[in-house]
């Protein structure tokens, strides 16, 4: 074989072996395709993350916290290699601040169309270039129909219960549960008036001895009926469908607190581009519908509210009427002020 020759097979034989290992390489990185979420606890349909990894090859792993306040804490102490959070608003304006969010441009996306504008609530992205409305809910009552006297339809009923014996449980969150105590005294849940706080903080302590417990995990005790009513998410819906013999949730009658959730991704977001595909994913309205069925919330998305069966998107537990909606409060970000809340909330907490 002449040497030219040779060299030139060796040539051939070399890009091919590139060609080979570039396809490898290429197989072997989407091999590795990941998303990783960290959201509220039993917040998201888990189809909806099967369906993502079909339509994609993205592998996705979740996460999950009890709080806006746990999950701010977690990634303040280090924790990465997380590409997607779904805070509160507030916590969105708050994170935001501490320049922990990333730009995606997602309003630019045409699918974008879908989410109602009166959803894009945060301060700090007032037209969605960060992050996208998610999710909406009430914060209300949650109890075991048959453990209770009559019917809860308020705050006084809930307590009422708790004087006649029964076991009662509020959740251990500072800005929910002072909130409570703010509403039914007339007040705004997001007042920086010391004295309006220091009445929320003293209507709490006159009914702790009341309380059983502070916490998140209330569901399974009113469920088997060991408590008979807790301060909770709407979520609780996906219980109440369940079982509707026994179990109701109920917003009261003094009114309630609206929160929404926000999909947003991190800076420090190890897969961003998949991030992104993984918001324009739930844009579309069959994919939020498909969420929200489950999890038995609000959707900020038009077209999927169309999509939703007439018992849940008529269901006034869920979606409110325009009397119920105008008691409603949204959190929002205090800023320093929060330190007012911090100081009642460990009265609260730490009073015997």
């Amino acid at each position: 074989m002449p040497a030219p020759y040779h060299r030139n097979a060796l040539r051939h034989l070399a890009r091919g072996a590139l060609a080979v290992s570039a396809l490898l390489a290429s197989a072997a990185g989407q091999a590795a395709e990941e998303l990783h979420l960290y959201n509220w606890g039993d917040y998201i349909n888990p189809q909806v993350l099967s369906r993502f990894t079909e339509q994609t090859g993205i592998k996705v792993s979740l996460d999950t916290y009890g709080s806006n306040e746990e999950m701010l804490a977690k990634l303040q102490a280090g924790a990465s290699g997380y590409d997607i959070v779904f805070p509160s608003v507030h916590m969105q304006d708050s994170m935001a601040a501490l320049g922990l969010l990333e730009k995606t441009s997602i309003d630019r996306s045409p699918a974008f169309a879908n989410i109602d504008p009166s959803f894009l609530r945060a301060k700090s992205d007032p037209k969605g270039e960060y992050c996208m409305p998610y999710a909406w809910g009430t914060v209300g009552i949650f109890y075991n129909k048959t453990k209770v006297s009559k019917p809860i339809e308020s705050w006084a009923d809930f307590f009422a219960e708790a004087k006649a014996g029964k076991k009662v449980i509020m959740l251990d969150d500072m800005r929910e549960t002072l909130g409570v105590g703010l509403i039914v005294n007339g007040k705004s849940v997001d007042s920086t008036d010391l004295a309006d706080i220091k009445q929320a903080e003293s209507w709490l302590l006159e009914r702790k001895p009341l309380v059983s417990a502070f916490t998140y995990e209330s569901v399974p005790m009113v469920q088997s009926g060991d408590v008979a009513a807790a301060h909770y998410f709407v979520g609780a819906m996906m219980y109440v469908k369940q079982d509707p013999e026994h179990l109701a949730y109920v917003i009261p009658k003094e009114g309630a607190t609206l929160y929404q959730e926000d999909m947003c991704v991190l800076k420090s977001a190890p897969n961003k581009a998949n991030a992104k595909r993984f918001m324009e994913f739930f844009l579309q309205p069959e994919i939020a519908a498909l969420n929200t069925e489950q999890q038995m919330n609000g959707t900020p998305n038009k077209e999927a509210l169309k999509l939703l069966p007439a018992e849940l998107r008529d269901n006034p537990e869920v979606n409110p009427g325009p009397e119920v909606m105008a008691k409603l409060q949204i959190f929002h970000d205090l800023g320093k002020d929060l330190k007012k809340y911090d100081r009642a909330w460990t009265r609260v907490r730490t009073a015997n």
